[in-house]
């Protein structure tokens, strides 16, 4: 007798079960961060050390866990992160992903190097809230290309890459010998001119991501950034930043908001964890911007006590990717629409009835429990 699949209850649930289907390279490449992989462990281990503390006998009969980002209304502070190369996850790739956060009104960051071109989200998901991720590259005219289609194609936000002026070392995925599928396409990279150009007519599994790679340019400053916000219409959010101090340079450069990340763990090994830094850069910049946050975040309960910290929203990157082999589309749709469950399920335990009421006062650090 053929019994039932358990259900799944949890993020942890989604990746439990995509590590079961997904072939091991593929895994691999989405789980791998640089070096040791400290900091990728760091980043989900942090919130445990992160206590509520709940307010009781209020009023959460009511509760609306609604906010906007960069102007746009959302209906939970959650996103999805950009993420490369979806489609090894489902086929439905990065356009399950856009269709997911669409039905359920939340942001959602595309990759240059995706496996949708920007045109495609633009038409798949038409009223999503869609932000695009891209790199200075060395050779500008690239980056001003993709600047240009995603401003064509209604893309509300730019998510400039900071924190790689080089590629970090990914060990795990160097001994697997990780290469792009033959099958698959970066449709944003190929329709691009300058030195990717000889890629729409190369055999397969081009090593897209080495030449990729090779267009990250070191030389990069503010002044960078400067440039990019000089030629774009778009509001420009800078992500990578971990520090004070790269924070207020970022609010003297003009940028729309910050987004506090390492990466995932896959850039520099044994940095803080994203939410150890949050209030640093929260402080740092006041009510200049607006600051979101991603990494090692597993549960609506970890995105309250970042939105406690101080973030305005927060992102998801991996899990999103589990839901996708789960289901495509509609796993996505429901991981997400449990961790919103998970959100509303938060603010009531901690006694808020909206996100106005929370702060840093519904959350300590245990170092500062009281000790027996």
């Amino acid at each position: 007798m053929q019994t039932s699949s358990p259900p799944l209850l949890c993020v942890e649930d989604y990746e439990a079960y995509a590590k079961d289907k997904l072939p091991s390279m593929v895994e691999n490449y989405f789980k791998a961060g640089s070096s040791l992989e400290q900091t990728v462990q760091e980043n989900s281990l942090v919130y445990r050390r992160y206590r509520f503390r709940p307010r009781v006998l209020r009023d959460v009969s009511k509760r609306d866990m609604s906010t906007t980002v960069l102007g746009s209304p959302v209906s939970c502070p959650v996103g999805v992160a950009p993420m490369s190369i979806c489609r090894m996850a489902h086929l439905d790739g990065e356009m399950g992903i856009a269709k997911a956060c669409e039905r359920l009104q939340l942001p959602f960051g595309l990759s240059t190097v995706s496996t949708f071109s920007i045109e495609d989200i633009a038409v798949g998901a038409p009223n999503s809230v869609r932000w695009f991720q891209l790199y200075i590259f060395k050779e500008r005219s690239l980056t001003e290309t993709l600047v240009r289609r995603a401003e064509a194609a209604g893309f509300s936000a730019l998510v400039l890459t900071v924190d790689a002026p080089v590629a970090g070392r990914r060990l795990s995925s160097m001994r697997e010998g990780f290469t792009v599928p033959g099958h698959l396409r970066l449709p944003n990279i190929d329709a691009s001119d300058g030195i990717f150009k000889s890629l729409r007519t190369e055999a397969a599994n081009v090593p897209y991501l080495e030449i990729v790679g090779s267009q990250l340019d070191p030389s990069i400053t503010w002044d960078g950034v400067k440039w990019l916000l000089n030629f774009t219409r778009l509001p420009v959010i800078v992500k990578g930043v971990l520090n004070a101090e790269d924070a207020r340079d970022a609010v003297s450069h003009g940028v729309s908001a910050i987004w506090v990340s390492n990466h995932g763990g896959r850039q520099l090994d044994g940095v803080p964890a994203s939410l150890d830094v949050l209030a640093e850069v929260v402080d740092a910049v006041g009510d200049r911007c607006e600051v979101y946050l991603d990494g090692g975040v597993r549960s609506g309960y970890d995105v309250i006590k970042a939105i406690a910290i101080g973030a305005r929203a927060v992102f998801m990157g991996r899990p999103a990717l589990w839901g996708l082999v789960h289901k495509g589309t509609e796993g996505v749709v429901n991981l997400l629409q449990l961790v919103k469950d998970e959100v509303d399920n938060a603010m009531a335990l901690l006694g808020v009835a909206n996100l106005d009421e929370l702060n840093r006062s519904h959350v300590t650090h245990e170092s500062l429990l009281p000790k027996l």
